[in-house]
């Protein structure tokens, strides 16, 4: 606890951005939730953009009252 999961578009990413983005997000989490960075996990996701509104959108509508932020995009719908 806690686990972050985030799925994207593919897209190449250096190791070095890799371990920045990494180091964001446990100092967010860590910080936010007030525990170890040992007990934060982070996995990712990517996702073709032919299956994003199969796959994501119609999970992001289904659960929209556990959505932190919502993109610019977003209807509500």
């Amino acid at each position: 606890m806690p686990h972050v999961h985030i799925r994207h578009f593919p897209k190449d990413v250096t190791p070095e951005q890799l371990a920045a983005f990494d180091e964001a997000v446990t100092s967010a989490v860590t910080e936010a939730f007030d525990v170890g960075e040992d007990v934060v996990s982070i996995s990712l996701e990517p996702v073709a953009p032919e299956d994003w509104n199969d796959l994501v959108v119609t999970d992001i509508a289904a659960r929209r009252e556990l959505l932190l932020k919502a993109p610019g995009y977003w209807d509500g719908a």
